[in-house]
């Protein structure tokens, strides 16, 4: 699927629900679902600035994509990451860098989070990207 298809489908997922605790019940249980980040990547290195939670996020190169996973120590901040890991991982860099994140308006998301949450979403956005770049210069 390319990153417009899987925004539309969570935008879909996200207008099952009537109001907003559904909703953050919803991504929470995401976060659940996230899988595991290897233990050797919850490095300072790896931790996303910006975020009032810890955040690790860690990419890599597999057939010309980036894989990411992640893990935080906050439940909404670990299924916030989960959409974006969904979104975003096993897409070509060139395609992550152009990607518009929309979406995020379109579910309501940044404007029912605390100011920190929020500006740790558009960190956890860039610090993707910045992968996304990294890997683009490589290649």
């Amino acid at each position: 699927m390319t990153i417009q298809e899987i925004q539309n489908e969570i935008v879909d997922e996200f207008s099952m629900f009537d109001d907003w605790m559904q909703r953050y019940e919803y991504i929470i249980e995401l976060g659940k679902s996230l899988p595991l980040i290897d233990e050797k990547y919850k490095t300072d290195d790896n931790i996303i600035k910006g975020c009032q939670s810890k955040v690790w996020l860690q990419g890599e190169e597999q057939n010309g994509k980036i894989a990411f996973t992640a893990d935080s120590d906050a439940i909404l901040t670990k299924g916030i990451i989960a959409i974006l890991i969904r979104t975003f991982s096993n897409q070509k860099p060139a395609d992550i860098l152009k990607a518009n994140t929309d979406f995020i308006d379109e579910i309501g998301l940044k404007e029912h989070l605390s100011p920190t949450r929020a500006n740790g979403l558009v960190s956890m956005i860039k610090q993707i990207k910045m992968y996304a770049l990294a890997f683009e210069a490589k290649n």
